[in-house]
């Protein structure tokens, strides 16, 4: 990779995120202050493939910080994950004369750009664009701090109906591989128990909480569980109403509400310097590696390293949620 890089490409692939668009406008901006030529990849590596490709100047950005979603749409792509779905993708890339890529999504689209610059020698940078914050190599992913915040505002008002009627709410957030959304929802809303995939549930330990907390006449009990959790939240309920008939049990899926929404400042802020970030990394020659934030500075994981590590949850944050729900 010794050609100086002067036209890029910036493109979202996997699930959308709040603060995408946010990121998006970092990257062509900052690339446009540079002298880059900046392309738009419609519907992620689906675009590259079917040539949906469009050059993006300024106004092509303008009054869409604020915005949720992605005006470059996202897609996932099994084509491109064979060798003739990404020489298609890099034709359509050649002819237009571009020679840089940034690609906003998980650990999934990262391994797609691993494997594409492997083949094709076109530098790539990734931003984390995933509400799970799944990825190991930095604090903070696009879209969590939103997520978060929005499955905040869902259970708080789940808590008000729960505390009127006396009931347990079993409330299912998203997080197939990690419980950070979980976690960080359960704790900020005074959740009873939390259950995520990193750990094993004990059935007993929890149905025994349960089972203490009604003998105190405790009024509101919340379990927050992540979609991850080995059967969801409908499960957990079959077992507790099989194990304690008489608690009055309701089940709650957020769903698809939490990738939606305008992104929050802190999202916003992130997905600034992210874009910014992986434009510089470009210019300066630092390849296949995806940009992240730890202990307040910018730090660079390499894409290959980045598929293979996931995020590990300290047990103080389980300690702490034991000890508050008591």
């Amino acid at each position: 990779m010794t050609s100086k890089v002067s036209k890029i490409g910036v493109l979202c692939s996997g699930g959308d995120s709040p603060g995408m668009n946010a990121g998006i406008r970092a990257v062509v901006r900052t690339g446009l202050y540079y002298g880059l030529e900046v392309f738009g990849i419609m519907r992620g590596y689906t675009g590259m493939i079917e040539d949906d490709i469009f050059q993006m100047d300024n106004r092509s950005v303008a009054n869409i910080i604020q915005r949720g979603g992605t005006i470059l749409k996202t897609a996932r792509s099994a084509e491109f994950m064979t060798y003739e779905g990404r020489k298609k993708a890099y034709d359509n890339l050649k002819k237009r004369g571009i020679n840089g890529l940034v690609i906003l999504g998980g650990d999934g689209s990262f391994r797609g750009a691993q494997a594409f610059s492997n083949d094709f020698d076109i530098p790539c940078i990734g931003l984390p664009g995933t509400i799970d914050r799944d990825i190991a190599g930095t604090d903070f992913t696009i879209g969590f701090d939103t997520a978060v915040n929005t499955a905040v505002e869902a259970i708080d008002k789940i808590r008000d109906t729960a505390d009127a009627h006396d009931r347990l709410f079993i409330i299912e957030v998203m997080g197939r591989d990690a419980g950070y959304i979980a976690l960080h929802s359960g704790i900020s809303t005074g959740a009873e128990n939390i259950l995520i995939p990193e750990r094993k549930t004990d059935i007993e330990n929890l149905v025994a909480s349960l089972q203490e907390k009604e003998r105190r006449k405790k009024l509101v009990n919340l379990i927050i569980v992540a979609e991850g959790e080995k059967g969801g939240a409908e499960y957990i309920e079959e077992v507790i109403k099989a194990r304690i008939p008489g608690l009055d049990t309701r089940v709650c899926i957020l769903g698809h509400i939490q990738r939606g929404g305008a992104p929050t400042c802190m999202d916003r802020v992130m997905a600034s310097r992210m874009g910014y970030h992986a434009v510089e990394c470009l210019l300066e020659g630092r390849h296949n590696v995806f940009v992240g934030v730890l202990q307040n500075r910018m730090n660079y994981t390499p894409l290959s390293e980045a598929v293979k590590k996931k995020q590990r949850i300290n047990e103080e944050w389980m300690k702490i949620v034991r000890i508050l729900s008591s």
